[in-house]
């Protein structure tokens, strides 16, 4: 489905194939989690675990939380203060805050090395996706990487969810073993 956008902002695209998003979760290393919580039964930490799991670097992102550690992770205010390079920024944040964290990712871009605008189940922002493909990031909204690497892996057929796809193929192991799948050889 696409959006008409005004003559100088390109037009967002809402469907992202498979073969993207594992080409963003097997070639961008460094994710930083804009919103994440040292809750541990929030969504950020479970993601930013699994990302760590899976041999990602993290830099974890909140203002209230700043010098502290997730994960044995150092937490920053904010992209300006996070180290680079980062490749994906995910946004933990509602819709409306998306916006801004996209146009702050784009101010950075260049010096932090950022690729790609992640926003999180849940967060749309339609506009920030626009502006973020026009200033040449890619962008995927309405997702979660750890959902993603685990159905394009094969892991979440192990909880029993249905990943819509069926084969006789056998995973491709990575070198911890037959728990830890991995995207491409």
């Amino acid at each position: 489905m696409m959006h008409a956008k005004t003559p100088d902002q390109k037009v967002y695209q809402d469907i992202i194939s498979d073969a993207a998003l594992a080409d963003v979760l097997s070639n961008n290393r460094t994710f930083a989690c804009v919103g994440a919580s040292v809750n541990p039964n929030r969504p950020s930490t479970f993601v930013i675990k699994y990302l760590l799991g899976k041999g990602y670097d993290v830099i974890p992102i909140n203002p209230g939380l700043a010098g502290q550690e997730i994960l044995g992770r150092s937490v920053y205010a904010s992209l300006d203060d996070a180290p680079g390079p980062i490749d994906v920024v995910d946004i933990f944040r509602n819709s409306e805050a998306a916006l801004g964290i996209t146009r702050d990712a784009i101010r950075l871009k260049d010096k932090l090395s950022i690729r790609v605008v992640w926003m999180q189940l849940g967060v749309i922002n339609r506009q920030a996706a626009c502006e973020a493909e026009a200033a040449g990031l890619t962008v995927i909204m309405n997702r979660c990487p750890k959902i993603e690497y685990g159905r394009l892996s094969g892991e979440i057929g192990w909880a029993g969810v249905n990943s819509g796809s069926l084969s006789s193929k056998r995973p491709r192991l990575a070198p911890s073993g037959v728990q830890d799948h991995r995207l491409k050889d």
